[in-house]
């Protein structure tokens, strides 16, 4: 068992052990090469303390970002909390991101405006439902800061939308992958871009019309996420932004898309 797969969550106020990991997990992979020949920064990265949950959301254990994302732990049935927001400008445009070389999973690829993931910090955690859309939110404006220079001033914690959650599974390459529980969260705001380069490599706002055009563009790549958003509810959730928005904010349910 990995140092940094460490326990500190509780559930039903009932302290989880790391046995309850190495219960559930008994061969999870730590190794370490398969972070070998990759971005030293985005190495690092890869140390952070994520959120392990059950497939209703429960927090059962804490794992590192590398461990969550090894498609050998994911097999197994590893799942973590993440997030995906989406930011628009007074135009209603949607602001979209190519993601770094560098980046270990889905590199090159265009995404939504940010999609990480809520740390095992006091600030993003979170047991139930309301804490841990609270725990998104927060974690939202540190990694919008963190990528594209966004200044938390510029996107108030009150202006976030959550609208609902997302399970999904999708494989980067061999190795890695995403297996996920995914806050989706909408802002309406302006803001100011200082894209971080090992994060970010390209940004651009598109309509709704322009984004699907680009769906059209063979040479563009977009990852799963992102699409199995935009191919359900987005232009749906998107064509509400200014009015009845709220009909489709905080879904109790979980979406299946696996």
């Amino acid at each position: 068992m990995s140092a940094t797969t460490t326990v500190t969550e509780t559930r039903a106020s009932v302290p989880i052990t790391a046995e309850t990991i190495l219960r559930l997990f008994p061969d999870i992979d730590t190794s370490g090469d398969a972070l070998e020949g990759h971005d030293e920064e985005q190495i690092r990265l890869m140390d952070e303390v994520c959120i392990v949950t059950d497939e209703d959301d429960k927090p059962i254990g804490t794992a590192s970002k590398k461990l969550c994302h090894l498609m050998t732990n994911i097999d197994k049935g590893l799942l973590h909390r993440a997030f995906s927001v989406f930011l628009f400008n007074d135009k209603n445009e949607l602001l979209l991101q190519q993601r770094a070389t560098e980046k270990i999973t889905f590199p090159d690829m265009w995404t939504n405006t940010c999609c990480s993931h809520p740390l095992s910090v006091s600030t993003e955690t979170g047991a139930n439902l309301p804490d841990s859309i609270l725990g998104v939110k927060n974690a939202a404006r540190r990694k919008l800061d963190h990528e594209l220079g966004i200044k938390k001033e510029q996107v108030p914690l009150e202006d976030f939308h959550f609208l609902t959650r997302i399970h999904y599974k999708a494989p980067s390459d061999g190795k890695w992958g995403e297996h996920e529980i995914d806050y989706i969260l909408f802002i309406k705001a302006n803001v100011d871009l200082n894209p971080n380069e090992n994060e970010v490599q390209a940004t651009q706002y598109v309509s709704a019309e322009k984004l699907k055009a680009l769906f059209e563009d063979p040479t563009l790549k977009f990852t799963p996420w992102f699409k199995l958003i935009c191919n359900s509810m987005l232009f749906e959730w998107w064509s509400h932004l200014d009015s009845g928005l709220e009909k489709y904010e905080n879904e109790q349910e979980i979406r299946r898309m696996l």
